[in-house]
């Protein structure tokens, strides 16, 4: 592995768009060389202003080949953009040297490049926001709590589940506004989902048909599963010796969304990508989040760790009928107010402390996700309550 490139200090935040908060403004506590791009200066100076960062950071027009041309070794690269233009960027960094973070889940794209970014010496911090990153925390920090409990050569049993959602603070007859990209939300809809229940692989080629209640203190919510969650038993550390009796991570929506959807479901069920783009148009012109909306964020992640007795042998159904020998769980419930939505603030907090942390130099070069160890998940969780990220863990035994 080549040595780390000194962090300069030099910030490039790139994008403004709705999850940008009030985590670049902590980011501009510990540098004065941020610098915001948007798609043009006074669109960006605009940006500054909403967030109360005027003259605390310089509005910069992007475009890919300005930003390459701006980048000096040891700057930060922030990507806010899409998903789909995360490659070109790391791209950039790679060749001038820099650093890069992002909020978003590993595309193969990205991690072509990790190879060659190591061997630069920069770090590739990625699934450093919401969902995927705090999720991550919580799942690392229940893992680790249960395994000290039970220790990872018990035979055991168990229940994970993580759930997330952006929903509106006061339901509306749609029990939805879209917040992000409208067509984003239907091609994810769209895509299969797999995951682990009742100890059995299942995979759901339209996710909205698995969706299901799931109470969280008293109040009724439906949950559905969301990509592929099986490679995040792996990541999650849970060991050889323990079962997965559900293993699901999904998206979570409030009471009645499916009611509501209907007409939505078959039109996805029945339109080609330009029908579902069309869709999208429409859905958002007639849902969207306007600035008096006030947004609700959800997360919640819970583990449930079943050792059978020493008379019952170790099947799925005598280790449940004993009761779990362990069991956690983390709850995040937040509003959006009138200076940030709840959304913003749950993804730029998360993301910020994951720059911050490459500009202190303790991330090593190459891929780096938020929630890489658990004793990490730890110290990162540590710091986001202290800065105000509000969120509660329960466990018992």
């Amino acid at each position: 592995m080549a040595d780390l490139v000194p962090p300069n200090g030099t910030v490039h935040w790139v994008g403004a768009g709705l999850s940008t908060g009030s985590g670049l403004a902590a980011l501009c506590e510990h540098t004065d060389g941020v610098r915001l791009w948007h798609r043009t200066a006074e669109r960006a100076a605009g940006a500054l202003d909403r967030l109360g960062l005027t003259g605390r950071a310089e509005p910069c027009a992007y475009t890919l080949d300005a930003l390459t041309d701006a980048l000096a070794p040891g700057d930060v690269v922030v990507s806010m953009l899409p998903a789909p233009e995360h490659a070109a960027l790391l791209a950039a960094c790679v060749a001038r040297r820099a650093h890069f973070a992002c909020s978003s889940y590993v595309s193969d794209a990205v991690l072509e490049q990790v190879p060659a970014a190591t061997g630069a010496g920069i770090v590739v911090l990625t699934e450093a926001g919401l969902d995927p990153g705090v999720d991550h925390l919580f799942a690392h920090s229940l893992v680790a709590r249960a395994l000290k409990a039970i220790g990872d050569d018990t035979a055991a049993s168990y229940r994970l589940t993580s759930y997330c959602g952006g929903v509106p603070a006061v339901p509306d007859d749609f029990r939805y506004r879209f917040s992000w990209a409208p067509l984003g939300v239907l091609n994810a809809l769209r895509s299969p989902a797999r995951y682990v229940e009742d100890g059995t692989e299942i995979v759901a080629d339209r996710p909205w048909e698995a969706t299901r209640e799931h109470l969280l203190d008293g109040e009724t919510f439906e949950v559905y599963p969301n990509r592929d969650s099986v490679p995040f038993i792996g990541q999650y550390g849970l060991p050889p010796a323990w079962n997965p009796l559900t293993f699901v991570r999904g998206t979570l929506r409030l009471e009645g969304w499916l009611r509501a959807w209907d007409t939505v479901f078959e039109q996805l069920t029945a339109a080609d990508d330009a029908g579902i783009a069309e869709l999208a148009r429409e859905l958002a012109a007639a849902h969207p989040t306007t600035d008096t909306d006030r947004d609700r964020v959800v997360l919640a992640v819970s583990l449930e760790v079943y050792v059978p007795n020493g008379d019952s042998g170790i099947t799925d159904e005598n280790v449940v009928a004993n009761g779990a020998s362990w069991c956690g769980s983390y709850l995040l419930d937040l509003v959006g107010d009138e200076k940030e939505s709840a959304m913003a603030r749950c993804v730029s907090r998360p993301l910020a402390l994951g720059v911050r942390h490459i500009l202190d130099g303790s991330l090593s070069p190459g891929l780096s996700r938020a929630a890489g160890t658990a004793a990490r998940s730890e110290e990162w969780l540590r710091e986001l309550a202290d800065e105000g990220l509000e969120f509660r863990l329960r466990t018992k035994g």
